[in-house]
């Protein structure tokens, strides 16, 4: 398995694995007609705009097994308010970095590609996230990573038989993960 940064020429690729690991994920929560050649053509058009965008913005990742695109995770990049400066949030305190998409096929569930994909795009930083509560593979997989319930949910009309759920992993337990990574 190779963990990279893309390419540009890669926004194709990354949209079609984006609609796959959905459809393999959510269809079933879905409502009919979900994934139409326009929700194709959005996640290629997101892709594209994503990876022209300069470097640095954004902590994105590809999983490749023998040329075969599996995964892909982004995540935010940590913003220091000041030269020397932690990164901070709107109210001074330190600043949780988000992480927004972590998806591997299904085909490849299992082979360590999801945790090189989360090491590779955050390491051992303080993140936050929103998980599909009907996604318990997912869970136990943030879990494990040291990430714990806020008690937030969101809801999005467009998929109203999936509640999102708020996890963050905090600087006591990334701090502790990487204790124990070493």
């Amino acid at each position: 398995m190779k963990i990279r940064r893309p390419r540009y020429e890669d926004a194709a690729r990354i949209a079609e694995v984006h609609v796959r690991t959905w459809k393999q994920t959510y269809e079933h929560l879905l409502p009919a007609g979900f994934f139409t050649d326009d929700h194709a053509r959005g996640r290629n058009e997101l892709w594209s705009r994503i990876l022209a965008e300069p470097q640095g913005k954004w902590s994105v990742h590809v999983a490749e097994v023998a040329g075969e695109l599996v995964g892909f995770a982004m995540a935010d990049a940590a913003h220091p308010t000041g030269p020397g400066e932690p990164a901070q949030d709107r109210n001074g305190e330190p600043a949780v970095r988000e992480l927004y998409t972590l998806y591997v096929l299904d085909s490849h569930h299992g082979t360590g590609a999801g945790q090189a994909l989360l090491d590779a795009t955050v390491g051992h930083d303080p993140v936050g996230l929103w998980v599909a509560k009907q996604n318990p593979r997912a869970i136990a997989f943030y879990q494990r990573n040291g990430f714990v319930f806020t008690g937030e949910e969101k809801s999005d009309p467009s998929a109203p038989a999936i509640t999102d759920a708020r996890m963050i992993r905090s600087q006591r337990s990334a701090e502790a993960r990487t204790l124990s990574a070493n």
